[in-house]
């Protein structure tokens, strides 16, 4: 069984090819037979496809910003060349499509019809920099495979049985029936990871509370009770809660209002400000990487030191908060690019709660831990960190909904 995964950002598009033998899901992730990247941020007007496949690395210009004809160039590649995996796109059984919104619509990954592509379309104004792309490589698929069936696994889904009093805003009650509402994202990392903790650690996953830290370009955090996430950091948009790589997280709302009356903001220069300006780039004036800012502080730039002390003083304030949802924690996990790849960024975050019985060995954190606990013997709370896999975990949704409509 194929099945082709499609993971569109606002200025990427990520894609995987999975090859299930015998139609079985494996008992460990396997690797993709293919793999492309597009980044369309490297030169205007144009993008860079990257493929690798068969052991082979090539990088492809594409002379047009049009995101829909590089998805049909990246679809050639599968077919064609030294790079090729399949004879033909029809070998293909499945598509599976990361969608960051699904609203209150979807509480689980949900075959892709003319309804469901027009609420995803519908809900653009909650996700304007990612909606608009999963509908791009939606028709894109449709374009050229018509009658495979495609799925959306959406980023909201693990979130949506957040009890009302983590959900609700406390402003008037009308514009909560209105679905103002906290919605929560990188729900598919989150869940992969829980479970993953679960299987490493041998207990149940209704039997664990568990925190989850995805920390990347964007970040979140979620309060994770009896495998379901019971409270999560970001909200109605992916803006709220942590301070990330360019925006600013929570902040005082009536900033905004204070901005738009003294300084003439219009909704679209707030927009770019928090959301691409801010965060780590904003404070620091140097970069939204964290490696850039790291070595920026070893070398003395004040601005760099404080970007880097801001970071982990909002990091440390938002699991304060999950912890109170929990009553309690068993697992702390990091994940994704900074949560599995900084050292300095764990070993921070930790010894602010050692009081809880928290205690981190520094030898294994220090020693490029993948799938693997970090915490020492005696410690009471167990610290994972855990290589996220959501391409993968998009691929099982499919296979679960593909083999369901098999057997009906």
């Amino acid at each position: 069984m194929k099945i082709l995964i499609l993971n569109a950002g606002s200025s990427s598009q990520k894609s995987c090819l999975y090859d299930l033998t015998n139609n079985q899901l494996p008992d460990h992730p396997p690797e993709p037979i293919w793999k492309a990247d597009i980044d369309w941020t490297v030169t205007k007007g144009q993008g860079i496809l990257t493929v690798k496949a068969n052991g082979i690395k090539q990088k492809i210009t594409l002379n047009s910003d049009d995101h829909r004809q590089g998805i049909f160039k990246m679809l050639d590649t599968l077919v064609d060349g030294e790079i090729q995996v399949i004879d033909k796109l029809s070998e293909i059984n499945i598509v599976g499509h990361r969608v960051v919104h699904g609203g209150t619509d979807y509480s689980e990954a949900t075959l892709i019809t003319p309804e469901v592509k027009a609420a995803i379309a519908r809900l653009i104004p909650l996700a304007p920099t990612h909606n608009p792309s999963h509908i791009e490589g939606i028709e894109a698929i449709e374009q050229v495979l018509e009658t495979v069936p495609q799925v959306a696994v959406f980023d909201t889904a693990f979130h949506s049985r957040m009890p009302v009093e983590s959900a609700a805003y406390p402003i008037p009650y009308e514009w909560l029936e209105k679905g103002i509402r906290r919605y929560g994202f990188h729900g598919t990392s989150h869940k992969y990871c829980a479970e993953k903790a679960s299987q490493l650690l041998n207990q149940p996953l209704n039997s664990l509370k568990i925190i989850t830290c995805h920390l990347g370009n964007g970040c979140s955090l979620a309060a994770i009770k009896d495998g379901i996430s019971i409270d999560t950091t970001m909200g109605f948009t992916p803006l709220e809660g942590l301070m990330m790589g360019t925006r600013s997280g929570s902040i005082d709302p009536a900033i905004l209002i204070y901005l738009i009356r003294e300084y003439k903001f219009t909704a679209d220069q707030l927009n770019t400000m928090l959301n691409k300006e801010s965060g780590f780039q904003g404070v620091s004036g140097i970069s939204a990487d964290l490696r850039a800012i790291v070595e920026a502080l070893n070398e003395g730039n004040s601005r760099a030191q404080l970007a880097f002390d801001m970071y982990i003083h909002s990091l440390r304030s938002h699991l304060g908060k999950m912890l109170g949802s929990l009553g309690g924690l068993d697992t702390l996990v990091f994940t994704a690019g900074v949560g599995e790849n900084s050292a300095i960024v764990r070993e921070k975050t930790c010894e602010a709660f050692e009081f809880l019985g928290l205690k981190l060995d520094s030898e294994k954190n220090n020693n490029s831990p993948v799938n693997m606990d970090i915490a020492t013997d005696d410690s009471t709370v167990r610290i994972l960190v855990i290589h996220t896999q959501e391409d993968w975990a998009i691929a099982q949704e499919c296979w679960q909904l593909y083999q369901s409509k098999i057997d009906t």
